[in-house]
């Protein structure tokens, strides 16, 4: 009779474990999810509001300068293109306001990429030289001063159709410490 009160709970313990029903469910293919693809800025890194400029005084010899690397399912397979738009913001008011609207730059296909050996994804130097900023805004050197910038944004297509650029990248991947991919690239003006 003393070991009842603890065989009654034992059974009770029992009861409650072979009566829960567990639901086996299936695992996620995640081969048949859709994939999307990022441009990780390699060099330099982090790229911040102030990491390119070019001089006023030598818009041909200063430029814009980083290495991109395409990443995307299979070492970049489905990339097609990085194509680069670009606009003038006028911060001095001095001289008038000739702020542009956004045109393109260039558009990078993915042949002009190689593949990097330690990463296997395809990799490039993008540059940007003073002049060609001022070309592409119809701009001249009269038209711009120290505290002006030039705004490149980015769009990167891949061979499926899809594109992806800041408007539709979340902040892990455009601010990401890792990622490093923003889309985006500020070219300050300075003496």
């Amino acid at each position: 009779m003393k070991y009842l009160p603890n065989f009654c709970v034992l059974l009770l313990m029992g009861l409650l474990a072979f009566s829960c029903k567990t639901e086996m469910v299936e695992r996620i293919d995640e081969f048949s999810l859709e994939q999307g693809g990022y441009m990780r800025t390699v060099t330099p890194f982090p790229v911040g509001a102030t990491t390119f400029s070019v001089s006023k005084a030598n818009m041909a010899g200063t430029k814009m300068e980083f290495v991109a690397e395409a990443v995307t399912p299979n070492q970049g397979a489905l990339f097609a293109s990085y194509d680069l738009s670009i606009r003038f913001v006028d911060a001095t008011p001095a001289n008038g306001n000739k702020t542009t609207t956004p045109t393109a730059l260039r558009s990078i296909p993915a042949s002009a990429y190689a593949k990097d050996a330690t990463t296997g994804y395809p990799r490039a130097t993008i540059s940007v030289t003073g002049t060609e900023a001022l070309t592409a805004t119809k701009l001249t050197e009269a038209d711009v001063s120290a505290g002006d910038r030039f705004e490149i944004t980015a769009v990167m297509k891949l061979t499926n159709g899809r594109q992806f650029s800041a408007a539709n990248t979340g902040v892990n991947i455009t601010g990401g410490a890792f990622y490093s991919s923003p889309f985006f690239y500020r070219l300050n003006v300075v003496q």
